[in-house]
């Protein structure tokens, strides 16, 4: 299958060559249009040349479908996580995982904000969080109940065995100070001249 998509790849990047070095070849005017008229007539006057022409446009097709098609399934697939079960086979969509990991921040109250990113790999499940902290906590312990807690709550829901990684990106710290800072910020602002009544 890799091969397939490395000559894929290869083919698609021959043809987008040859069309921008015609584009060049026109825009500097080369090739007279007598010499394209001249080939045109020729593939379209021997019979031999037509066929190869038609076969080669019927395999360009057939290659653009299969490549497509390759690169759509692959990112069907990626959005999902599947498993089989005795009755059939169960997909859950990584969206729904991180939904079930943004609810992890009301049990942790050092946590203000998490964004969860989760990729599903052939070696299991990559999870990267990044994380606004409320406080200055123990980063060090926070993160690793963040990771167990993460860990064991996916295993719980999707009772998969696979390795799950998760890694943990801190993108902020938020002191009490700066949460009192925008309250403050937030209360409603004054009326200019609201303290003078009508004489």
């Amino acid at each position: 299958m890799r091969i397939f998509n490395v000559l894929g790849i290869l083919f698609y990047a021959i043809v987008l060559i040859l069309i921008g070095l015609i584009m060049i070849v026109f825009s500097l005017n080369l090739l007279a249009l007598q010499d394209i008229t001249d080939v045109l007539m020729y593939l379209q006057q021997s019979v031999n040349s037509r066929i190869i022409v038609g076969l080669s446009g019927a395999l360009l097709i057939l290659i653009s479908f299969s490549f497509a098609q390759l690169i759509l399934g692959r990112f069907q697939r990626e959005k999902t996580v599947a498993f089989n079960t005795a009755s059939g086979e169960v997909t859950v969509a990584l969206s729904a995982i991180e939904d079930l990991i943004k609810r992890l921040t009301g049990i942790l109250p050092e946590i203000r904000e998490l964004r969860p990113d989760v990729i599903a790999t052939k070696k299991g499940i990559v999870v990267d969080l990044r994380v606004v902290l409320r406080s200055e906590a123990n980063i060090p312990e926070l993160t690793n109940r963040l990771q167990d807690i993460t860990r064991s709550k996916i295993q719980e829901v999707l009772g998969l065995e696979e390795q799950i990684v998760i890694k943990i990106h801190i993108a902020k710290i938020i002191s009490t100070e700066d949460r009192k800072r925008k309250d403050t910020d937030r209360q409603e602002p004054t009326i200019p001249f609201g303290g003078y009544g009508r004489i």
